[in-house]
């Protein structure tokens, strides 16, 4: 019996097909335009753009009362930022009031956010519908609420009744975004904190404590921000007491002065260095 093999040779793979236009190279892929981010840099630089105005007008040289036109360049307004004891006055009474009001709110709203965030107990719904009401009603209301519940209760209004008034609309920001902190917590590093020994209270200060402070660090900067330039709730309870807001607006019938302008740059700055020391003491913790 014989055996026939094939001894055929194998068939050619088949040939690349040919590429469109004859060129001999594939086209290239049509980079796509990010639209978001150049719409993410506009937004910022109209945000940003009255602060930049607000820090050029510090450097200002004008000739009269109105500092609206750029006339020249000179320091000495930062030379002579404290000339006004008025301005003074006001803007000690709007720092030491947000100072007060960030730590306060700060620890009442964390207290807050952590039960929100971890329990459940009778009156969650209605303590969450309270919070965004706080934050969402206009801030008319609010002023002529607490005026009201003030002059009821027979209380003078003055600096401690805005401070008041300033912890109870800043607590809410501050709740809200400890809250949201708390939700993404792993309860695992807890529960292995226990396991090892550790009681509450020591789980609470090396756990969970550490975990949750950029949100507290962040919800205190916020009632810091919120408190510091607020208007119209404190027109309605500040009494006879004058913060920087208050000033600036009393003094646009004669002419605001530069130092305005450099009370503002100095204020930014301090909350802009708050701001990347929080991001920076986050990033480290991760």
């Amino acid at each position: 019996m014989s055996v026939h093999l094939d001894t055929a040779a194998p068939s050619a793979p088949p040939p690349p097909p040919a590429h469109v236009g004859g060129s001999g190279r594939s086209p290239r892929p049509r980079r796509r335009i990010d639209w978001g981010r150049y719409y993410t840099w506009l937004v910022l630089a109209w945000l940003f753009t009255p602060i930049l105005f607000m820090v050029a007008f510090s450097f200002n040289d004008p000739a009269g009362k109105h500092n609206i036109t750029w006339q020249g360049f000179t320091l000495k307004w930062y030379a002579n930022a404290f000339a006004h004891p008025t301005l003074n006055e006001a803007m000690f009474n709007s720092v030491s009031i947000a100072l007060l009001t960030m730590v306060i709110a700060g620890a009442i709203g964390s207290l807050l956010g952590l039960a929100l965030g971890r329990f459940s107990f009778r009156g969650k719904q209605l303590t969450n519908l309270v919070m965004f009401s706080a934050i969402s009603a206009p801030e008319v209301v609010l002023g002529a609420a607490l005026l009201s519940t003030f002059l009821m209760m027979n209380v003078t209004t003055g600096y401690w009744t805005t401070v008041v008034a300033h912890v109870m609309f800043c607590v809410s920001f501050v709740a809200i975004t400890v809250r949201a902190r708390v939700i993404t917590l792993d309860p695992a590093l807890e529960e292995a904190a226990r396991d090892l020994g550790a009681g509450s209270f020591t789980t609470f200060r090396l756990v969970t404590l550490p975990m949750l402070f950029p949100a507290i660090m962040a919800g205190g900067l916020l009632a810091f921000a919120l408190s510091i330039d607020d208007y119209i709730i404190t027109t309605f309870v500040s009494g006879e007491v004058t913060t920087f807001p208050l000033w600036v607006w009393g003094s646009t019938r004669v002419g605001i002065p530069p130092q305005v302008n450099v009370m503002g740059t100095l204020l930014f700055g301090v909350g802009l260095i708050m701001a990347v020391v929080n991001i920076v003491m986050a990033h480290r913790r991760r």
